[in-house]
């Protein structure tokens, strides 16, 4: 048997980032990946001969400025600048598109001149009002029983940001906080285009549609992130979000990380209610003072640790986590570019969004509260060889696209299904980029049971749990333990499920790893 002072279960971004924090910190750490590559669902991967692509995270928004300044990211390679912010397109079928620039449209064109007033208030109140939640999405979230320091810090400074909006805007705040998104545009915008991209925004990778309660927290959730030192930015990174997994694996080994992929656990090993370590696969025992699973909560304690080490009532918290995914993947490999109509050469190296209108995102929601997609799918656009050739064989084009709403539990079963979405996804390609069904070589689509099997989450969801209200802050992944603790001593929580959720952020590692070190863990 080998001993370490911490052991990190999943090698996706998160648990790499929990792994060098807690090795800069001094710790002899682990890591251990099932898979035989490091990235997860952040990886880039060939899927045809010649064609990679970023696996599920297609565009990095909200990689968290600590996470850079603490792994030393843009020593081991990451580079991002202003330039590479990516505009935001809201397509059109019929006409001139509508584009977002910048920092999530700090300047915004296609559109009359008073519907760009209007949202250059409407943005500045946004991102005024995530700043507000902000510190809570930066750290460790309250104990509400027994907070300490940096907890009562974070409340503080939420405090003190919500003294700084002013009376009228702290009413305001609080009217708007917990309403639906179709509603707060409908009052302040006109152009539907430009209502369908944000209503689009506030409700990806979630099972809510635009009228839905609560939805508007999306946005919030959106723009509290941020990249370049800008909230809201975006981009498509050369290499793809393999790239930012490499500069991630740079700062590990840096560290002293001793990674092993290709080693699947079988188990956490618990004795006397605290976890000790744990077994592979193959037999193999290793053993540490702290054990961390940046792996689904519930793959973490249902499966690895089993029910019987766990209270009942905890138990069923776990089993009551909705996790069902509702966004598949398409990847496609094309023999040259497509030409979306009315965007320009800029509009084509952003995202691509289909999202008509409010009503249009509502409408491809309905089908799948009831296991049904929407033969009108609405979706999110990349090409990312655009911006490195690298990804395509000469003169050949990647496009990644993320589609809403396909429900993990299809009626029909995604094995009768995936073809008619396929369908259905394509044809609504055709109608915004006439010609593009004639140069496919190759296609995959992954739905949310594909991206269950392939990257091990349950449900196939991204966030590794839905990220709604009641799923938020203190209530992820469960109420009473939001804190990346959990009822066994020596284990600790990591991933996208807890607290503050998914995307490419590192928030979850880095908060975990913090969390593990102020209590000498």
């Amino acid at each position: 048997m080998t001993s370490y002072d911490a052991i990190v279960i999943g090698g996706g971004h998160n648990g790499l980032v929990t792994a060098v924090t807690l090795a800069k910190a001094g710790r002899k750490v682990l890591l251990l990946e099932a898979g035989n590559d490091l990235g997860g669902a952040a990886r880039t991967e060939e899927f045809a001969p010649g064609f990679h692509v970023s696996s599920i995270a297609h565009l990095l928004n909200r990689l968290h400025p600590d996470v850079v300044k603490t792994l030393e990211l843009e020593k081991h390679g990451l580079r991002i600048t202003p330039d590479d912010f990516a505009p935001s397109v809201a397509l059109s079928m019929d006409g001139p598109s509508l584009v977002l620039h910048g920092a999530y449209g700090e300047m915004l064109t296609g559109a009359s001149s008073s519907e760009q007033s209007a949202w250059k208030q409407l943005r500045a109140q946004l991102l005024r009002y995530a700043g507000v939640l902000e510190p809570f999405l930066s750290r460790r979230p309250p104990d509400l029983a027994g907070m300490w320091l940096l907890e009562t810090a974070a409340l503080g400074q939420t405090a003190l940001a919500l003294k700084r909006l002013g009376k009228e805007d702290m009413r305001d705040f609080l009217r708007v906080l917990l309403m639906n998104v179709a509603d707060l545009l409908d009052e302040q915008l006109a152009d539907i285009r430009l209502k369908g991209l944000l209503a689009f925004d506030a409700t990806l990778g979630s099972h809510l549609g635009p009228r839905s309660p609560t939805s508007l927290l999306g946005l919030y959730y959106r723009l509290a992130g941020e990249v370049g030192g800008a909230a809201g930015a975006q981009i498509v990174p050369k290499g793809g979000m393999g790239a930012v997994i490499a500069a991630i694996r740079a700062s590990a080994e840096k560290a002293g990380v001793n990674v092993r992929t290709s080693a699947p656990v079988a188990r956490i090993i618990v004795e006397k209610g605290r976890a000790v370590g744990i077994a592979l696969d193959n037999g193999e025992v290793l053993r540490a003072r702290t054990i961390v699973s940046a792996t689904n909560p519930a793959t973490t304690l249902l499966d690895l640790v089993g029910p019987r080490e766990l209270d009942t009532g905890f138990v069923r918290k776990v089993n009551n986590i909705r996790m069902k995914g509702d966004v598949a993947k398409l990847h496609l490999a094309l023999d040259r570019p497509p030409q979306f109509t009315g965007v320009d050469a800029a509009g084509h190296r952003g995202r691509l969004v289909i999202a008509p209108s409010p009503d249009h995102v509502e409408r491809a929601f309905n089908p799948s509260k009831y296991g049904a997609f929407s033969p009108e799918p609405v979706m999110e656009i990349t090409l990312p060889s655009l911006a490195d050739p690298s990804l395509a064989p000469d003169g050949a084009c990647v496009l990644s696209a993320v589609v809403q709403y396909a429900p993990y539990a299809l009626k029909e079963g995604w094995g009768a299904g995936k073809a008619k979405f396929l369908e259905a996804i394509m044809a609504q390609l055709e109608a915004y980029a006439p010609g593009i069904g004639k140069t496919v070589r190759h296609t995959e689509l992954l739905t949310p049971a594909d991206i269950e099997t392939r990257y091990r989450m349950p449900g196939g969801h991204w966030h590794h749990g839905e990220l709604q209200a009641d799923q938020m802050l203190i209530s992820r992944p469960v109420s009473g333990w939001s804190g990346y603790d959990t009822p066994l001593d020596g284990l600790f929580l990591a991933g996208a499920g807890s607290h503050p959720g998914g995307g490419v952020s590192g928030a979850p590692g880095l908060n975990a790893a913090r969390r593990i070190i102020a209590m000498k863990g």
